[in-house]
């Protein structure tokens, strides 16, 4: 069936956006070439986008030939801002760009742990309402929380999980209480395979895993192309897998005697020390026999994970997967092969600790583009 006047119209505004946004301004006679539309339909749109605030001209292209010199139009970067925040148990950090993504303020504050709920979500609201200042962002339009645990997938919410601060879950809802913006909240985990795959060490590919290696343990889990959430949010909770070598099995309300207990940054700290290393600098240290034990820990978690879903590629995040790097991803791989018949690449996180951050960035970009865009 044919698309209506105005679908068809709606499509190509789409599209023409979604190319000034990937590529950067572009000509007219770009916009026909990339789109396939006719030289009067591109006149429209363009016409039509400026008109709604959304496209402007941002210079001109030629000046090298004779003869006129062409229009560049690119997308109205500064009408609306976006913020991303990185809550973890300890601090909070928070960037702040226009809508094509561009970082604009930063800032980042220590929480301490015995700050109390009111006085941490307050830290963590000055914070954000500061670098959105500093930003020139007068409103924001769409922020992105990333925060340790599950996300309740029915309402969207911050699940009471044991072990994580009070004050997560509160800061997220006065933030939508004080803030006339859109404000999600999503698990930090999650959030880091969105950046690691569209940005980072997963670019180009549709399946993988993503071992958060932190301190605390799970996994985030990319398939087609699709972050896969699980019925009640807690696809990757891998810190809770009874695996051998533990105390004992894990439990309802601990990890304790998972996996977490083989791969958190404190397993990692006290396997350095048996090796007689510094922890500060053991995953850097070329450490030979320290890498090999820890490479073992961390393929027993990988082969659960891949046994079941076979996504050819695992990416080791978190402190651990960034300071080992391809040294210790290299040695993963090798013990994983050991292990399963699924042939899998292991690499090291790109992203590193801005991972989180970036990933709450670019769906504030995605939420936000998809409201203002037609």
């Amino acid at each position: 069936m044919a698309a209506s006047p105005s679908t068809a119209r709606a499509l190509n505004d789409r599209l023409a956006l979604r190319l000034l946004q990937d590529q950067g301004p572009l000509t007219a006679a770009q916009l026909k070439t990339l789109t396939g539309l006719s030289r009067p339909t591109v006149a429209d749109l363009v016409e039509r986008l400026g008109g709604s605030g959304l496209v402007h001209v941002v210079g001109e292209t030629g000046a090298e030939r004779r003869g006129p010199n062409a229009k560049l139009y690119g997308i109205v970067a500064d009408r609306a801002h976006l913020a991303g925040l990185d809550v973890r148990t300890r601090s909070v950090a928070v960037t702040v760009t226009d809508l094509l993504g561009t970082p604009l303020a930063e800032a980042a504050v220590p929480v301490r742990e015995d700050a109390g709920t009111g006085p941490a979500v307050e830290r963590a609201v000055a914070l954000l309402e500061r670098t959105a200042a500093e930003a020139g962002a007068g409103r924001l339009h769409t922020v992105t929380v990333g925060a340790p645990g599950l996300i309740d997938p029915a309402t969207g919410e911050l699940r009471d999980s044991t072990g994580l601060p009070a004050w997560h879950r509160r800061l997220v809802a006065v933030l939508q209480e004080r803030l006339p913006a859109r404000v999600r909240v999503e698990n930090e985990t999650n959030l880091a395979a969105v950046a690691e795959l569209r940005e980072g060490a997963a670019r180009g590919r549709e399946d993988f895993v993503l071992l958060w290696l932190g301190q605390g343990v799970g996994a985030a889990v990319v398939l087609g192309g699709r972050l896969r959430r699980g019925a009640s949010g807690g696809a990757g909770e891998i810190g809770f897998l009874p695996v051998p070598g533990t105390s004992g099995p894990p439990s309802a309300t601990s990890c304790d005697g998972g996996f977490h207990e083989l791969a958190c940054v404190a397993a990692v700290e006290a396997l350095a020390a048996e090796h007689g290393l510094d922890p500060a600098g053991a995953l850097a240290s070329g450490h030979g026999p320290f890498l090999d034990a820890l490479a073992r820990r961390l393929a027993v978690g990988a082969a659960a994970v891949v046994s079941v879903l076979d996504p050819g590629c695992v990416v080791l995040g978190g402190e651990t997967g960034h300071q080992g790097g391809p040294e210790l991803a290299a040695r993963v791989e090798a013990e994983l092969a050991a292990l399963s018949p699924l042939r899998t690449e292991v690499r090291a996180t790109v992203l590193g600790g801005a991972a989180v951050l970036r990933g709450a960035l670019l769906r504030a970009r995605d939420a936000a583009q998809e409201e203002l865009f037609p």
